[in-house]
């Protein structure tokens, strides 16, 4: 399988690491893909828009007039839909729009998009030994080996403070490697992983 560089915080070339085949070599599915990102989209809707039917508006339920003999077009309660500040008929009401995959499926879907990224060399390794834990730091380093426009940056759950100070950086987010998912590896330009969430990565979703 390729090997692709490892960079330091100076943002040169120290080392190299191979990457898994059965994580960075699959076959990409776009059809799969796309129905991962149509389940994520789906999922993070609030679903909460509401309408009131004709039993929930205000109004008298009592019949306006008499059947005939009125001229007027008949009707049985102010509160029909036909009515201003009538009911809604099949309004909206709060609803899950959530749905699942089968685990086999967004696992395929994950390393598609990870292969992708990969092949289209849009995969940075990097040595995350910042001088400083400070935001001009990690701006230097992105800047060094490459990046510009949207990353996703992949760290080990022990740096707490690259959340921290990845916060303050437009177009960016950091990640977990469990928290890996496939909107956020089609939506990032360049994904930029710590060599030792690499080999974590390699672990889980081989």
């Amino acid at each position: 399988m390729d090997v692709v560089p490892v960079y330091g915080a100076a943002g040169k070339k120290v080392d190299t690491v191979q990457l898994h085949e059965g994580v960075f070599g699959s076959s990409v599915n776009e059809a799969l893909v796309h129905r991962a990102i149509v389940m994520q989209r789906a999922s993070s809707r609030q679903g909460n828009a509401s309408t009131k039917g004709r039993g929930e508006v205000r109004g008298s339920g009592k019949k306006p007039w008499k059947q005939k003999h009125t001229g007027r077009a008949r009707a049985g309660s102010a509160r029909s839909p036909i009515w201003r500040h009538g009911g809604i008929v099949f309004g909206p009401k709060p609803r899950s729009y959530a749905f699942d995959l089968p685990k086999k499926a967004y696992r395929a879907a994950l390393r598609a998009a990870l292969t992708a990224k990969a092949t289209a060399g849009d995969l940075i390794v990097v040595d995350l030994t910042l001088p400083e834990m400070k935001t001009k730091e990690l701006v230097r380093l992105l800047s060094q080996v490459g990046v510009s426009g949207k990353a996703l940056l992949v760290v080990e759950q022990g740096l707490l403070d690259l959340f921290r100070i990845g916060k303050n950086v437009k177009l960016l987010k950091v990640l977990h490697a469990k928290d890996l998912n496939v909107y956020d590896l089609l939506w990032c330009d360049k994904l930029v992983v710590s060599r030792a969430e690499l080999e974590q990565i390699q672990e889980v979703w081989v």
